[in-house]
């Protein structure tokens, strides 16, 4: 369940509520997701996934369903 993994990367690292749908989640899209918890959010989806992100992957990664499209093309398969 590695989708299941990601949403939990996004809840922690944002510091919401895990009832909080994150799916359609963007960057500044909440008070939450402001700079800084942005490289908090791209080191913990690094260590969790066992990834490095490049510096255009960081700049790109502007919602949910961007991180899974980038974890993906690093070989995470995110099943639900």
């Amino acid at each position: 369940m590695e989708l299941g993994r990601l949403k939990s990367v996004f809840h922690d690292s944002l510091e919401i509520p895990k009832e909080t749908p994150v799916s359609d989640l963007e960057y500044r899209s909440s008070a939450q997701w402001d700079s800084l918890a942005h490289m908090s959010l791209v080191a913990a989806i690094e260590d969790e996934f066992g990834v490095m992100l490049d510096t255009d992957e960081v700049i790109d990664l502007s919602s949910f369903n961007r991180a899974r499209q980038i974890l993906e093309k690093h070989g995470v398969v995110l099943a639900d």
